[in-house]
């Protein structure tokens, strides 16, 4: 059989390969790729392989133009979810993979696979063509059962839940983009004080908001958005967890970052959502803080890892030790 290639293609046929794809998330949608593409500096393209004008694997690749040196020496091509396969051929991932190399190697630094599904029997693959695995743990929650969600939470995250709402916490969805707007003045200083990694402006939250890509939890307390959660929703699978924030140390008795997560773990037990996805709880062989909070909501530890493509190593190494460098000074 023939193969062909593109990096575009008929929106229709996107969607039923799409839909019928055991490993969709939102992150490879056809809705994805437009809001990616609808914001400054944000770009995303599409690959295909295809045989007799059927899709047999597709993937969409981001990637995001920061300004100055920094930006030159963090230049990264980022699939988020990872690529949607249709059948047990491991050739079209070598051809897909074979594209995306060729067309990133004067656009990016390095290209990485951040996996959300379980890719263990395509890593022959991946590593024949010189990509390096990265053993990165994520937490995942069965949210088929309520009443299992709630008796799976630690003692801990119970006892933070019910005072909070005895203290008056409530739980709503965005409205408006000045609502987003504040919430995203609380996620930004947490990024500039606490993570001090690359935040997508603003401009990205209302997008996202008014595109109706998911959910926006907010959490307030006496009027005023204490805290809050972004969450990426594909339909009747899975409900991700993309960004979240809350003014824990001001709000105590509140515990908005921790009652924002279980507003998305509520939101999927009512609307048949099986999974909340946290994406992400760091690197298998070092320590994170992070990984702590997340374990109390009961979910499962699974490990999916990444795969990384360097495609300039000595530029890759200096930007790794320049970004640690302004880390380090941040403090």
């Amino acid at each position: 059989m023939k193969l062909t290639f593109a990096i575009h293609i008929k929106k229709d046929q996107w969607r039923k390969f799409f839909d019928q794809n055991q490993y969709a998330t939102s992150f490879q949608s056809p809705e994805y790729f437009d809001f990616f593409n609808s914001i400054p500096g944000f770009f995303a393209e599409i690959f295909t392989v295809n045989e007799q004008e059927e899709i047999k694997a597709l993937c969409v690749v981001t990637r995001q133009n920061e300004t100055g040196i920094k930006g030159y020496f963090s230049r990264r091509a980022i699939i988020y979810g990872g690529p949607l396969l249709s059948r047990d051929h491991p050739s079209d991932l070598v051809h897909l993979l074979e594209r995306i190399e060729n067309y990133y190697r004067r656009k990016a630094i390095y290209i990485e696979f951040r996996l959300l599904n379980d890719y263990n029997s395509y890593d022959r693959v991946f590593r024949s063509r010189k990509w390096n695995y990265l053993p990165y743990l994520n937490y995942r929650v069965d949210c088929t059962d309520a009443k299992k969600v709630y008796r799976n939470l630690s003692s801990n995250r119970k006892r933070q839940i019910k005072k909070a709402l005895r203290s008056g916490v409530q739980i709503k969805e965005a409205e408006t983009p000045e609502e987003v707007k504040t919430f995203y003045v609380i996620l930004k200083e947490l990024y500039q004080k606490k993570i001090r990694k690359p935040l997508p402006p603003g401009e990205f939250f209302i997008e996202f908001f008014q595109r109706k890509l998911g959910k926006i939890f907010l959490v307030t307390f006496e009027n005023r958005i204490i805290g809050g959660i972004v969450c990426s929703v594909l339909k009747e699978r899975c409900i991700y967890e993309y960004y979240v924030c809350g003014l824990d140390e001001q709000y105590r008795n509140q515990s908005p970052s921790v009652m924002a997560t279980w507003a998305a773990m509520q939101y999927a037990t009512e609307n048949n959502i099986p999974v909340f996805d946290f994406m992400g709880a760091g690197r298998k062989d070092r320590d994170y803080g992070v990984r702590e909070f997340k374990s109390r909501f009961g979910g499962e530890l699974v490990e999916y890892g990444r795969y990384i493509k360097i495609i300039h190593p000595l530029l890759y190494q200096i930007g790794k030790t320049g970004l640690s460098f302004m880390k380090l000074f941040s403090r």
